[in-house]
């Protein structure tokens, strides 16, 4: 091993890394999707040809799965809190006669399919625009999920299907592409990525975590997916893409090769201000696109807003 290899984010991604700090002012928060102007959400509904929608949320607490999340993280659990069983086991009820449930849920804000904060990763003692990292203490008080999800995200997304371009189920654990690798898969489906497009990559990972079992899925934890180049982070600046969607539950390659951990959340969505979509369900999307031949769509999203978070549930819905 050589002894400059790269050790830390810093090193990696270097001095002179690309910036979009202040490129919306001092103040901003939602970064790169700045760039989704009315006019791009018109060019997401020229798109739509049948009104087919897709809803793009992984179930929370699906029978036989915990719900899959990242190592780090645990499944959400919910809580019957009140049902017909409650009443019949002598619990109060109005005079009136009406019985109800009611549930409750404890779970990571990221827990989910979710969008993450701007404000989420970093490196340096700054966070997305330069704040302070102490920012962050207690609560994100810059650069939280509260500004994206009053924003929302409307725009023309594009699927890139990965799995399908190498012919498989599911790509390999560990298995990277750069954005040279994303531009011919998307020219051999026959479309092109644009300029401010939402890209939405299906890998089939997530695919493969219920049809193995989660001892299985999170031994060795590698996920596939785009890795860290200095051209490819030129080319998402250059391309001015604000939001990067997939079926991974981390967004990116786990590993650089230079054993680097998660480059992308820093060189994308700390120093660019790209949105970050994780666990995203794209596998019916994905037939009906191959169906057709049809990869394009409007893409709608909103996580929810809460005060202060690094990360928030969502439910995109795609219209084709």
């Amino acid at each position: 091993m050589s002894n400059d290899r790269p050790r830390t984010i810093a090193e990696l991604l270097g001095e002179d890394a690309p910036k979009n700090w202040g490129k919306w002012g001092p103040d901003d928060e939602v970064g790169s999707l700045n760039y989704l102007t009315p006019q791009e959400a018109l060019r997401g509904a020229a798109s739509i040809r049948t009104g087919q929608s897709f809803t793009l949320q992984v179930p929370i607490g699906r029978p036989g799965f915990p719900d899959p999340v990242h190592p780090s993280r645990s499944a959400a659990v919910r809580t019957s809190v009140s049902d017909e069983g409650f009443f019949r086991r002598g619990a109060e009820e109005p005079a009136s006669g009406h019985h109800w449930a009611d549930d409750r849920i404890d779970m990571f804000l990221q827990g989910s399919t979710q969008y993450d904060a701007l404000g989420h990763l970093w490196y340096g003692g700054q966070i997305w625009n330069g704040y302070d990292a102490m920012t962050t203490d207690g609560e994100l008080r810059k650069a939280s999920i509260l500004p994206i999800a009053e924003r929302g995200v409307v725009g023309h997304g594009v699927l890139i299907d990965m799995a399908r371009h190498h012919g498989k189920d599911s790509l390999e654990r560990g298995e990277s592409f750069s954005h040279v690798d994303l531009q011919e898969a998307a020219r051999a489906q026959g479309v092109e990525i644009q300029p401010r497009d939402i890209i939405v990559i299906r890998t089939g990972w997530l695919g493969s975590y219920y049809r193995t079992t989660p001892e299985d899925f999170y031994a060795d934890w590698n996920e596939p997916g785009l890795t860290w180049s200095r051209e490819l982070v030129e080319w998402f600046q250059r391309m001015e893409i604000p939001n990067l969607v997939t079926d991974l539950v981390a967004n990116e390659a786990t590993w650089h090769e230079s054993g680097v951990e998660l480059p992308l959340h820093n060189a994308l969505m700390r120093n660019l201000g790209v949105a970050f979509t994780e666990i995203v369900w794209l596998d019916d999307l994905a037939a009906a696109c191959a169906a057709d031949n049809r990869w394009d769509f409007l893409y709608t999203a909103a996580p929810l807003k809460v005060h202060g978070a690094s990360g928030a549930p969502v439910n995109p819905v795609v219209i084709r």
